[in-house]
Parts: C-alpha cells; structure tokens; sequence
C-alpha cells in the first residue's frame, strides 16, 4: 500500500482511538475516586457515630472526657485509704457533780481532744483526752484551813461511737468507755510572790498549800447530736460537723476513810465542739 493511501487510513484510526483512549482513562481514575471518597465518607461517618456514643455515654463505650471527669471528680470523695478513715474532734464544756460528790466537788469546765478511726460509717474508735477543772466547795476548803481549792482530773480513754442515723444531717450518736484516770485535789491560799523574766514582778498568787492525788480506772458513757456543716457539693465531704453531748463520768477514786480519799468520783461533763 502506498503512502498515499495509507494516510487517510491513519488519519481515520486516530479520529477513533483518541476517544476510546480517554474513554478507557475515565474509566479506569473512576473506581479510585470512588474509593478514596468511600473511604473519606465512612471515617466521617465513623467519628461521627464515636461522638454520638460519647455523647449519650452508652455503657460499654466510655469517652475520654467522661473517663477523666470519673477519675479527677471521684479522688479524694471515694478515697478508701487508711487515713480517709481517720476523725477528730476538739470541743469544751461545763461540769456538774451528781450523786454524793456535791459535799466533795463543785462545777467546772472541761476540754476534750481525741483522735480515732472509722471503721465504716455507723461504728468509730476515739482515744480521748479530757481535762477537767473544778472548784472544791467553801466548807470543805475551811476544814482543811485554806482560803481556795480545785479538783483537775486528766483522762486517757478509748471510747467507741456508734451513728445511729450516719447519712443525715442531724444525726444522733452513743459513746461510752473507760480508762486511766487521774485526779488532783489541791488545797491554796494567796501568798505574795515575786517572779523575774525580763523584769521583776511582785504580787499575790494562789499558792498550793496542801494537795492529794490518785490513779484509778474509770468509765464514761452518753448520748450526743452532731450536725454537718458542709456536703460533698461543698468539697468538704461532710466531714466537718458540730457535736454536742452529754456523758456520766465514774471515777473510781478512794473511798472516805482511806487516805486523802474522798469517795468516787461522779460527775456530767456537758461539751460542745468540732468533729471532723
């Protein structure tokens, strides 16, 4: 075939092949496209369905931000470590003798401090330390020749606490114990005295003319109320309350007739304080 007879051949295959070509190439970039826009889709469509169970914090499927808010606003409220069930208290009062103790003693204050443990919510151990000041009456002071007097006892019991209504805001509570006790009479008359610090100071004092003391066990027992100042909204917990209580207190003191005895001692310390 010549050359001339073969370029309208060419001329005619071109006009065909060039469409069939991008015709082909169209063809074949398609089903990419379309994956890649599938693939696109379905991760939007994935973070989207992630968001939807996060939001509506299905069981099963926590999300991040519902597990942190879980561990920052939990610590601390369910912190169940030895020193969470730590508790204290620290409260004063007035005392008032009872029984055939009113010849021997008169009213006073006290103050008391312990520390203890709950074990859970309704039951708690306290070590309690009390002090306790009380004026001696005049006729006994006149038998002895003085001109003033007082009776301290200090205390170290173990007492447990029992909350009988723990979840409330008012709740009511009994307490009872024993342990050593120890109990000072102290007989004084003023005398003058002088006393240098940075200076020298001269007056009249109540001086300890005579005194008796023992060491003996005794036992307490009572009832109280407390109320919560704070709640777990408040980011105290509810552990700061104020307590009020009155208790019998037995002292097992020597009896009239042994030496510097005077007979048990029995009186009602009233307190009013702090327990947290």
């Amino acid at each position: 075939m010549s050359l001339r007879g073969t370029l309208p051949l060419l001329r005619r295959v071109c006009q065909y092949a060039i469409p069939v070509a991008c015709a082909v190439s169209i063809a074949a970039i398609q089903p990419a496209f379309a994956q890649t826009n599938s693939s696109t889709d379905f991760a939007s469509s994935t973070q989207g369905l992630v968001a939807d169970f996060d939001a509506a914090g299905l069981p099963g499927i926590p999300s991040a931000a519902a597990g942190a808010e879980g561990q920052s606003g939990s610590y601390g409220y369910h912190d169940h470590s030895w020193s969470s069930h730590l508790t204290f208290e620290g409260g004063g009062g007035f005392n008032a003798p009872i029984g055939n103790d009113h010849p021997f003693i008169t009213y006073g204050g006290n103050f008391t401090g312990g520390v203890g443990y709950r074990f859970e919510k309704h039951i708690s151990l306290m070590a309690e330390y009390q002090f306790i000041d009380d004026k001696l009456p005049g006729s006994l002071i006149a038998d002895v020749g003085a001109q003033g007097g007082h009776a301290h006892i200090w205390s170290l019991t173990l007492d447990p606490v029992i909350d009988l209504f723990p979840s409330r805001k008012n709740d009511i509570y009994v307490t009872g114990g024993g342990g050593f006790y120890r109990k000072v009479t102290s007989f004084t008359d003023p005398e003058q005295v002088t006393e240098c610090y940075y200076f020298c100071y001269t007056g009249t004092e109540n001086v300890v003319v005579y005194h008796f003391s023992s060491n003996q066990g005794g036992a307490n027992f009572g009832l109280g109320i407390t109320h919560t100042l704070g709640s777990a909204d408040t980011g105290s917990n509810g552990k700061l309350k104020v307590y009020a209580e009155a208790r019998y207190l037995w002292v097992n003191t020597p009896g009239i007739g042994a030496n510097d005895g005077l007979g048990t001692t029995e009186l009602i310390p009233v307190t009013v304080g702090l327990r947290w």
